[in-house]
């Protein structure tokens, strides 16, 4: 998988790994994709939401105990 850019969220809570996942895909262009690292449990759920509404792909999850790292192909 070819990362374009990689964000590291580990430490903060809602609403700012959302926030920070919209910051790095306006830097995107189409079918670039992104790797963020979040700590916030429910980050999940967010980025869900925002991603299936925003038509992004989430490509995949990898959890670990403390943290997901989520890889994201903009639309």
């Amino acid at each position: 998988m070819n990362i374009t850019l990689e964000i590291d969220a580990t430490g903060l809570n809602c609403p700012m790994p959302l926030l920070k996942l919209k910051k790095a895909l306006n830097q995107l262009n189409s079918a670039e994709i992104l790797k963020i690292i979040v700590s916030d449990p429910a980050a999940h759920l967010d980025f869900g939401v925002f991603c299936n509404q925003a038509a992004h792909e989430i490509l995949s999850i990898e959890k670990t105990e403390y943290a997901q790292t989520f890889f994201i192909k903009k639309n």
